[in-house]
């Protein structure tokens, strides 16, 4: 077993183990809130009917929920970690052993790539026993459905890591995606069809992720006459790919030459400060 492969083993481990310490974190109780807060939005949108459809405004919602929580875990989560990691001197020390951020960044795609799972399921599995018009969904539903998702994912992490190098606090990190983020989840027809929002703004939703993630789940779980609540009255498919696809090679050629760089001005003495900077804050 080469250096590097051993690297990547020790990665896999370690997002496995971070993934099951988290199990018993503050985290997971945000999830069940989070997931409780989301049936109680399906609860009273339940008897809703989408204008020009037979389908609920809940079985809208559901899918478009997981594509949500791919792009906010996607970008957010990968960002808040690498900005604590920089502070806490984890980098520093994954800097310092041969193929250390191999074996960093394997780790943290694993532990976000369980998170993302537990989430999921926390939504999806209490949502689908609320919410009608899924009865339909079979194998090749949820496939599509795992293929859409990840494809997602590889749209969102590389950003997240890029906000998380280039943000110098893990709050600085949070200002960056959270406030954001929430923004384009709101124009982009998670919580209702994109076609009730002015034209200007279903332009500037289609340029991010989100808008196509919802998207792409809901074409995935809802049958063919929904479609008709989409802009052109199609689920497009390919621009769907194609913009998510767009992200992802974008994301993968933009964001190693971020984190070498960032791992490159990584020392001892920069940790030093943003510890004391964090110190400070904690004091204030």
């Amino acid at each position: 077993m080469n250096a590097r492969t051993h690297a990547a083993k020790l990665g896999l481990r370690r997002g496995w183990m971070e993934f099951r310490h988290t199990l018993g974190s503050s985290d997971q109780f945000f999830n069940v809130l989070m997931g409780i807060a989301f049936l109680i939005v399906l609860w009273f949108q339940r008897d809703l009917t989408v204008p020009g459809t037979t389908v609920s405004l809940a079985a809208l919602t559901l899918p478009s929920m997981l594509g949500m929580a791919v792009a906010f875990n996607g970008i957010v989560g990968p960002a808040g970690q690498l900005s604590m990691n920089r502070e806490d001197g984890t980098l520093l020390r994954a800097k310092a052993v041969p193929n250390g951020m191999v074996g960093y960044l394997l780790g943290r795609v694993t532990q976000t790539s369980l998170d993302l799972l537990v989430t999921l399921l926390v939504v999806f599995v209490p949502g689908y026993l609320v919410v009608g018009g899924l009865s339909g969904v079979g194998v090749p539903e949820v496939l599509y459905l795992l293929v859409v998702l990840v494809v997602g994912m590889a749209a969102t992490l590389p950003w997240g890591a890029v906000i998380g190098s280039l943000a110098k606090s893990p709050q600085g990190a949070m200002g960056f995606t959270m406030l954001p983020i929430m923004g384009v989840i709101a124009i982009s027809g998670i919580f209702y069809p994109i076609t009730a929002i002015p034209g200007w703004l279903q332009v500037v939703a289609q340029g991010f992720p989100v808008y196509w993630l919802g998207l792409g789940t809901r074409s995935a779980l809802l049958p063919d006459a929904a479609a008709a609540a989409e802009l052109t009255g199609s689920w497009r498919t390919l621009e769907m790919f194609g913009v998510l696809g767009v992200w992802a090679v974008l994301g993968f050629l933009v964001a190693p030459t971020i984190l070498r760089r960032m791992a490159r001005r990584e020392s001892g003495s920069d940790m030093e400060q943003r510890r004391q900077a964090a110190l400070q804050r904690g004091v204030g």
